[in-house]
């Protein structure tokens, strides 16, 4: 799809959404169908698990891995409907799938869902984290509630290294995982403190644990989202941001989420042999400083 179709930040509407928003209520809906992508077979025969797998960025990925030929656990939290959907527009397009209920933040559920994983597809050679958690809080530090606090780092970097763990045992050497950092991980948000944080622990965890399996030659990136178009934006953001989401890119839009999904095809198959510690910005044009 080229440049001109995609939705820009005028297109957005003053829509919030209680959360955890469903990307069936959304009233600009994110493009994840990946239509006129032209895959390759790159990973044929491949099986991968991928967290927040129901919509945005986790629902393109899984769309995208399922064309390239690999099989794909869908993991999710709470939105049945959405993971179903996921479930059913990978099987239409020929892919094999698994839909896994299961919340990140325990590591007993993290151990259970790659454990069904392995059980349902013989084994594992990816993991895709890429659940996340984030309230804007716009009376900022002083707003977040330790509540808050706990569930964006339990969701978004326990939840990680959890899942990491689980998939730890099962991959060899070729193998790849894939983490979702962002922008403001590197260049930092107002209304999102907490959030930014987590997300600067993910791009810090993705390159130790690449330095640490780098011997046993199984690769650890980490793709940088600028602002992209998910449910988690009217379902977390003030009706003010959504209207303008996206404004500040150099290309003057919000990214789609089937517009991130070819850099985890790259990061998780041979193309990306000598990447590892990687975080590769796919920004629209927010740039950072950091590397």
């Amino acid at each position: 799809m080229s440049d001109p179709e995609r939705p820009t930040a005028k297109d957005m509407v003053d829509q919030t959404l209680p959360y955890p928003a469903k990307q069936s209520d959304m009233a600009v809906l994110p493009q994840t169908s990946l239509t006129n992508y032209k895959a390759a077979g790159k990973l044929a025969g491949k099986r991968a698990i991928i967290t927040g797998a129901d919509s945005g960025i986790g629902r393109a990925v899984a769309i995208a891995f399922a064309l390239e030929g690999a099989k794909v656990a869908i993991v999710y939290n709470e939105n049945d409907g959405d993971a179903q959907e996921t479930r059913r527009m990978v099987e239409d397009r020929g892919g094999t799938s698994h839909v896994i209920k299961a919340d990140v933040r325990s590591k007993q559920a993290c151990e259970d869902a790659v454990a069904d994983t392995v059980q349902a597809f013989g084994g594992l050679d990816i993991l895709v984290n890429n659940a996340a958690f984030q309230k804007a809080q716009e009376g900022g530090l002083l707003d977040i509630t330790e509540a808050q606090l706990r569930r964006s780092f339990e969701t978004n970097i326990f939840g990680y290294i959890f899942m990491a763990q689980a998939v730890l045992p099962h991959l060899k050497a070729g193998d790849a995982i894939v983490n979702t950092g962002s922008i403001v991980g590197m260049t930092g948000e107002p209304l999102l403190i907490d959030y930014c944080a987590t997300k600067g622990a993910i791009h810090a965890f993705t390159r130790a644990l690449a330095l640490s399996l780098g011997t046993q030659k199984i690769r650890v990136n980490c793709v940088v989202p600028g602002p992209v178009w998910t449910p988690n934006i009217p379902g977390t953001m003030p009706e003010s941001e959504v209207e303008t989401f996206g404004h500040e890119v150099a290309l003057a839009r919000p990214g789609q989420p089937e517009e991130l999904a070819p850099a985890y095809v790259l990061l998780a198959s041979d193309d990306g042999s000598f990447m590892t510690g990687s975080l590769v910005q796919v920004t629209g044009g927010k740039l950072s400083t950091d590397s």
